[in-house]
């Protein structure tokens, strides 16, 4: 069957399972957008380039496909790179096709040409410019593959607009077979079975869990691991869910704005089981007083991130699902009375738990405390099977901290890069992918307006998403850290002026509401939850407030700030 080079795209793309695109047209792509026209694809036409990246990658993580994001050349390219690095930084499988400029025009300056394989390269786990419509085919199920297996990650396709033009014989390959890729997915058994003896010696053990568990699909073995073994589990930012937040086990978060329990139980472990991590700094902390007194066992699938930051002990090289069963089977045939074998320790941390619980002073005269917002936040949602996205700063840790989650893939934030304006297009992403959800972004005021544009996809398309503005009048993390490290020389972190949301919202077509009473807050969140349209809460909350705890950016656990 002889297609167009545009239509061999959209039949790939079907061909894929491939059911929503996040895209914005232009001249270099129209040969496509035509193709589309009357085609069994949803596609959401965003209102920045930008916002289809961060779309597609929300879509991702709220379902564990494969995200994909179409734009056109120069500025149109040039404005996913963004949304590109944050999905690479944090593994997230994401295809963009990218529209460019005639073959022969390829580097002539030619209008609106811009050299997006080169842009991206060090943001992509692999970039294709696809000069022969013959390759097309090949092209796209190769960037799915490789988008999806081992470490996922974004791949871009450039399609030139003669390519897209040409035409040839149109067959999807049923297999990808490629020499210089082959990722590691079983675990080595001798190794496996290393690590979990190891464990089986610890008195004070601990599971370290990043985001890869959730890439893994593997959350239910870690549960049922972490269950039979009794051993504590503390998560990163990008492996919330991973493990229920309100169990026993649960440590909380780790890190830099992590749970004291959870910090000195990686201070204080014998064993450390690394799952699906890879030691970022932002958990480390000082790297020359970071488990010293400990054994690492370092799982992940990527090679290059065992033994990158912290030397591992025991590593094994694969896929978590697998490696997950492998334990569970080694566990369930092992006779260890765990309960017992671990009691004191958890005792230990028991009591850290209950010393220093995440907590914050209560407000006065009805001030409203960014905290209880969150707080209400989820109280309100109960029952509901939300999904949560933030924005990057202080609501972002405010979220992680007082959220509760029971499963993966209903806490979406950008970890790695920490892009502010992620929140309300993967919000929007998520609620595509799951239209009957409730989802809510957890934003402030700073960090929202980045992509505020894309409040009218929203109302467009029905997609009902919830917008809960922590609006403080300052950006809230670098306000304090120039309150905590430089002064309180506040140079330029502080809005002399910021938007009417509740205007803008309705200009918008959305729902704007304003709460400046902490006993309006629960009422509010009831209220918009309710409405089947996008909704803006702009919360009016205390400026002075702080993320804490909080280990000093290079510090360590000891010097860990409670309050």
């Amino acid at each position: 069957m002889k297609l167009k080079g545009a239509q061999i795209v959209v039949e790939s793309l079907i061909a894929e399972g491939v059911d929503t695109i996040f895209g914005f047209p232009g001249g270099a792509v129209l040969p496509l957008y035509d193709a589309l026209y009357g085609a069994k694809l949803k596609h959401i036409l965003v209102r920045h380039e930008q916002g289809a990246a961060h779309m597609a990658d929300g879509y991702a993580r709220a379902t564990g496909r494969c995200g994909v994001a179409l734009v056109t050349s120069g500025p149109g390219a040039t404005n996913t790179v963004t949304g590109i690095a944050t999905a690479y930084m944090d593994s997230i499988p994401m295809v963009v096709l990218t529209g460019q400029v005639p073959v022969g025009l390829i580097g002539n300056d030619a209008f609106q040409e811009a050299d997006i394989v080169g842009i991206t390269r060090p943001c992509t786990k692999h970039s294709y410019l696809v000069r022969d419509v013959n390759d097309l085919a090949r092209t796209i199920k190769e960037a799915f593959y490789i988008a999806t297996t081992g470490k996922p990650g974004p791949v871009l396709i450039d399609l030139p607009k003669d390519v897209l033009n040409a035409t040839a014989e149109f067959e999807y390959p049923k297999t990808v077979s490629l020499r210089s890729y082959n990722p590691t997915v079983e675990g080595h058994p001798a190794q496996v079975k290393r690590a979990f003896e190891t464990m089986k010696q610890a008195k004070q053990p601990v599971l370290y869990i990043g985001g890869g568990m959730i890439l893994a699909n593997a959350s239910a073995e870690l549960v049922k691991f972490a269950k039979k073994t009794r051993m504590p589990v503390t998560t990163t930012l990008m492996a919330m869910g991973a493990h229920p937040t309100r169990e026993e086990l649960f440590l909380g978060m780790l890190g830099m704005h992590g749970t004291y329990a959870a910090n000195m139980a990686m201070h204080e472990c014998d064993v450390m089981v690394c799952l699906g991590a890879r030691f970022d700094d932002r958990v480390t902390g000082r790297l020359d007083a970071f488990a010293k007194n400990c054994t690492v066992i370092h799982v992940d699938i990527d090679p290059t991130s065992i033994g990158k930051n912290v030397v591992a002990h025991i590593p094994v090289v694969a896929d978590l699902l697998d490696v997950m069963k492998k334990l569970n089977a080694l566990a369930e045939k092992d006779a260890t009375d765990w309960d017992d074998k671990h009691r004191p320790w958890l005792t230990r941390l028991a009591e850290w738990k209950s010393l220093y619980p995440l907590r914050y002073e209560k407000s006065e005269a009805g001030i409203i405390k960014p905290q209880f917002v969150v707080e209400q936040a989820w109280e309100a949602a109960k029952g509901r099977n939300p999904i949560w996205t933030t924005e990057v700063g202080q609501a972002q840790m405010w979220a992680a901290q007082f959220l509760q989650f029971d499963g993966p893939r209903t806490f979406l934030s950008s970890g790695g890069l920490g892009t502010m304006g992620y929140g309300l297009p993967a919000a929007i992403g998520a609620q595509a992918a799951f239209p009957g959800r409730l989802v809510v972004n957890i934003a402030g005021d700073g960090s929202i307006q980045m992509n505020i544009q894309e409040v009218i996809t929203a109302v467009q398309y029905g997609l009902p998403v919830k917008t809960v503005i922590l609006n403080n009048g300052v950006l809230g993390m670098v306000h304090q850290w120039q309150e905590l490290f430089h002064g309180k020389r506040y140079s330029n972190s502080e809005f002399q002026m910021n938007p009417d949301f509740v205007k803008l919202a309705e200009a918008y077509g959305a729902v704007g509401m304003r709460i400046t009473r902490e006993a309006d807050v629960r009422p509010a969140l009831e209220e918009a939850y309710k409405v089947n349209k996008p909704v803006l809460m702009d919360f009016v909350v205390e400026k002075e407030e702080k993320v804490f705890p909080m280990v000093p950016a290079g510090g360590t656990v000891k010097e860990m700030m409670l309050l």
